[in-house]
């Protein structure tokens, strides 16, 4: 075994990679070769940190000195200075008093517990702090039954924005008679702000895969897919180098654990259509159809893709069960609240000092949110207002900014988690530009199956710039209530019937915002 006097995580996402990550690697790499350091210091990538808007950051092990917005210019001084001096690089350094506040480390973390620590592209890391430990103990050890009564047990719901017991939803589909069931990881995240699902696969693919498993074994599933959007690429390599790793260590394929069962993991690529996240329209596109969405009944679990038993769950909503099988349906409860277990996920957008990732128990207030793990307010301006949930969620007011961010008590506000993405908002934005991006996205990402959405995103479109332009008046607010109102109640699916939430939210929480637009 080689030991390092330091080791240097690069956290390697999508936001990295644009900024350069590859580059500056390669340099650093150089410029430990020319100094003789390579053998005393060791790189590895890593997935997201979980900050955003800092560029390439890296952290130094043992001391945890995090470097962040860095240029190839910088690696010479970084290793001159850090690594033969031993003083670090002071204006590089990521701000200590907002990370005091921004706490990305959080102790109870399960979803994001491995990302920004290990080598996502190396099994034997995972393997190391404990990977497929859950897998062998539910497939040596479990059979379905036991698996989905801990699952139920454990209040795990769907992260995916319905919050459908994912227990209950199994047990739909487990006892069914046929001859092939399968297992459909929903990847699509086409929710504007949301990234999540992505740098959970980008950050950890394994636990991904172990949660997939899992899953699979439980409801009788020898085949399963991840539908995933195409432009998450670093996500498709990682999760094909994974599942390649995973068949060559026998954790997956022919008779895992010599326990008789097979299981074939496979990637779909989906086309970006927002609608595809409904899970009927995610399976039509698996088809090699149209993505527009189905009639139900019949539901998935009982008739689903190519006329299969089909179980559908959310990347973050799996990638909780491993941890629920290995320490048990008890010691998952003790995170969040009741009837709410476990933890969240957020995407953290907009007015707040570090926008980026975060994971709290399910229940914490959304003031918390903010101030601790966001670093507060950007600028220390006022907070106005949080589109929670992504772009079908609900406009809050700082009226609600203690409100408790679980399924339950947000459901007593008529708001939702939804996607888990939070974009937070200071008293100079203007509301009317916010609900007119929204409508404008759902306008455009319409499927035009039905009516009521796609000419009702028409109409509310067209109300929506005339009071953007000044040219609206007041009575236009509750046409648009209105019709939102009805495309809920006559939309096909969730893309039409959601938009009730931030067009009712929005008026009736920011009237002053529209108001002001009109003479």
């Amino acid at each position: 075994m080689k030991f390092y006097r330091s080791h240097i995580l690069i956290g390697v996402d999508d936001s990295s990679l644009a900024a350069g990550v590859k580059e500056i690697e390669a340099k650093l790499r150089e410029e430990l070769d020319k100094h003789n350091l390579s053998d005393e210091i060791n790189i590895l990538e890593t997935g997201s940190f979980g900050y955003f808007g800092t560029g390439v950051s890296m952290m130094i092990y043992p001391e945890q000195t995090t470097y962040a917005n860095i240029k190839e210019e910088d690696i010479a001084e970084i290793v001159e200075e850090h690594f033969l001096k031993g003083r670090k690089v002071s204006r590089l350094i990521l701000n200590t008093n907002l990370l005091r506040k921004y706490d990305f480390n959080y102790k109870r973390r399960i979803v994001l517990k491995n990302s920004g620590k290990i080598d996502p592209e190396n099994i034997e890391e995972y393997i190391g702090i404990g990977g497929y430990e859950a897998w062998e103990k539910a497939l040596i050890s479990m059979d379905s039954d036991k698996i989905i009564s801990e699952v139920k047990a454990s209040g795990l719901r769907g992260r995916g924005g319905a919050g459908f017991p994912t227990g209950l939803k199994w047990s739909f589909t487990a006892p069914i008679d046929a001859p092939q069931k399968l297992f459909v990881i929903n990847a699509d995240e086409g929710e504007p702000g949301t990234f999540k699902d992505r740098l959970i696969m980008e950050g950890d693919p394994h636990l991904l895969l172990e949660g997939l498993m899992i899953g699979s074994y439980a409801v009788g599933a020898t085949k399963a897919y991840i539908y995933i959007r195409g432009e998450y690429k670093l996500c498709i390599q990682r999760l094909e180098k994974a599942i390649a790793q995973a068949k060559e260590y026998g954790i997956l394929g022919k008779n895992i654990f010599g326990s008789g069962f097979d299981l074939d993991i496979m990637i779909k690529i989906g086309a970006g259509a927002y609608v595809c996240g409904e899970e009927t329209a995610l399976i039509e596109s698996m088809e090699g159809n149209r993505g527009e969405p189905r009639n139900k009944p019949p539901f998935p679990g009982v008739q689903g893709a190519w006329k299969l038993p089909t179980v559908v769950n959310n990347v973050e909503t799996i990638a909780n069960v491993p941890s629920i099988i290995k320490n048990g349906a008890s010691w998952f409860a003790e995170h969040g609240v009741e009837g709410c277990s476990g933890t969240k996920v957020y995407t953290m957008m907009g007015d707040v000092n570090f926008p980026g990732l975060c994971e709290v128990d399910m229940g914490t207030p959304l003031r918390t949110i903010i101030d601790q793990y966001s670093g507060g307010m950007k600028d220390d301006k006022k907070f106005k207002g949080a589109l929670v949930g992504g772009a079908a969620g609900v406009f809050l007011s700082d009226k609600l900014l203690d409100v408790k961010m679980d399924y339950n008590s947000l459901q007593d506000y008529a708001a939702v988690l939804g996607s888990g993405a939070i974009l937070v908002m200071n008293e100079k934005v203007d509301m009317v530009d916010m609900l007119w991006s929204v409508i404008r996205f759902f306008r455009h990402e319409s499927c035009g199956k039905c009516s009521p959405c796609s000419r009702g995103n028409e109409i509310l479109y067209k109300l929506i710039t005339s009071i953007r332009k000044g040219e609206g008046k007041e009575e236009d607010l509750e046409q648009m209530i209105e019709i939102a109102s009805v495309m809920k109640d006559t939309s096909f699916c969730p893309l039409g019937q959601s938009l009730i939430m931030p067009v009712k939210s929005a008026i009736e929480n920011f009237r002053e915002d529209f108001l002001a637009k009109m003479k």
